[in-house]
């Protein structure tokens, strides 16, 4: 599913018009990265959490000429699905 899949999905549910859930869905988006942005974590119960996490400088491999290189450290987001999400995915209720 990429984000006009989600889109139509929403239209549907909500009963609104693809332009509408369009706006509704980025909505969502900009406020999750917001949230990360400045509270560093966002938890949607039901469905997991975005949290930012930091990763170290670390040695990685040029896939080209297989010769090593230096990864700067960086900053980034990760995700953890809920048990409840877990669980559906699973096919379990």
């Amino acid at each position: 599913m990429n984000k006009g899949d989600l889109v139509e999905v929403v239209a549907s549910s909500l009963n609104e018009t693809k332009a509408q859930a369009s706006r509704t869905v980025d909505a969502v988006l900009e406020g999750i990265a917001k949230g990360v942005l400045s509270d560093g974590k966002v938890t949607i119960t039901g469905f997991g959490s975005f949290e930012k996490k930091k990763r170290a400088a670390r040695t990685g491999v040029n896939p080209h000429t297989k010769e090593p290189i230096q990864i700067a450290a960086s900053t980034t987001v990760g995700f953890k699905p809920s048990q409840a999400l877990k669980n559906s995915v699973q096919g379990e209720s």
